[in-house]
């Protein structure tokens, strides 16, 4: 199996910073990558602040974080991500973006690189059929918050081979996660229960059932869930959950994916979540209020 060492991450954003973070702490060497150096840099001052408050919870000391920054480069080169052993893509759920990035790293991939591909939803398939080694492409589905959540889903295209897939499977359990394989299917396993669920909560709201208050309390006490589907919505990003339906409801063909119409609304608005300030709660005050 392929002795991973280096890893590139492409995309400073909340997936990005968290894999890069996770890496860092376990030994690995990042070339962090983005459209510009000022993303790079907020993207690593991010991963300071997630690693302090850590080193204030007790998970890891001031040592471990210092060293841990040390491994992490800013690199606007792609030819530098592209000598690493491993290139984990995390940009944005947008199949047309991805397939550039793949596409711009091609010429600078050494023979023996990895490729991977953070997508919550997209083919891995159809991704890796766009590079020139489907078979050492694969997808590597972090959770999100990176460095809380404990699952890596392994997902295999239909070209990916057995080497790629083992040698995933222990980068990632060397992370300190736990992996479940899931089939190249849209959404794959998370997703597919997950954002249908998120989704029709909000075509609860919609339909007037409950309000916003109403649903979260009903399915954070009623359900036990940590927090309620539409919190979890903004949390994600509901351009990010818009995303994901879509690729559910074109992929399967199926009617009960169509995305709620005040969920595009709210997308269309810039309305996106906690990113945005605003989502179905707004963030903008002392503690977040219902949109409506």
């Amino acid at each position: 199996m392929a002795d991973i060492k280096t890893v590139g991450v492409i995309g400073a954003g909340q997936m990005g910073t968290g894999i890069a973070h996770v890496c860092a702490l376990a030994g690995y060497e990042i070339e962090l990558n983005d459209v510009s150096r000022a993303r790079i840099d907020a993207g690593i001052s991010l991963i300071e602040h997630n690693m302090q408050r850590q080193i204030a919870r007790g998970i890891i000391d001031e040592a471990e974080m210092k060293a841990a920054l040390g491994r992490i480069k800013p690199q606007e080169s792609l030819a530098r991500i592209g000598a690493t052993d491993l290139v984990i893509e995390a940009a944005t759920e947008d199949e047309v973006v991805k397939k550039s990035i793949f596409s711009a790293l091609a010429p600078h991939v050494g023979p023996d690189t990895l490729l991977a591909s953070n997508t919550s939803s997209i083919s891995i398939t159809r991704l890796a059929s766009s590079t020139d080694r489907p078979e050492r492409f694969i997808g590597l589905h972090f959770m999100n918050p990176v460095p809380l959540m404990k699952l890596v889903e392994i997902i295999r295209g239909i070209a990916t081979d057995v080497q790629t897939y083992e040698t995933a499977v222990n980068f990632a359990k060397s992370l300190g996660k736990t992996t479940a394989n899931a089939e190249d299917f849209p959404a794959f396993i998370v997703n597919r229960i997950l954002v249908p669920m998120i989704n029709e909560a909000i075509y609860t709201l919609y339909e007037g059932v409950g309000t916003v208050e109403a649903i979260d309390t009903a399915m954070h006490l009623g359900a036990n869930h940590p927090m309620g589907p539409l919190e979890l919505g903004d949390f994600i990003g509901l351009d990010t959950v818009l995303s994901i339906m879509n690729v559910l409801y074109e992929g399967l063909a199926d009617s009960k994916y169509r995305p709620c119409p005040l969920l595009v609304k709210y997308v269309e608005a810039g309305w996106l979540g906690r990113k945005a300030g605003r989502g179905f709660y707004d963030y903008r005050g002392e503690t977040p209020t219902p949109t409506r």
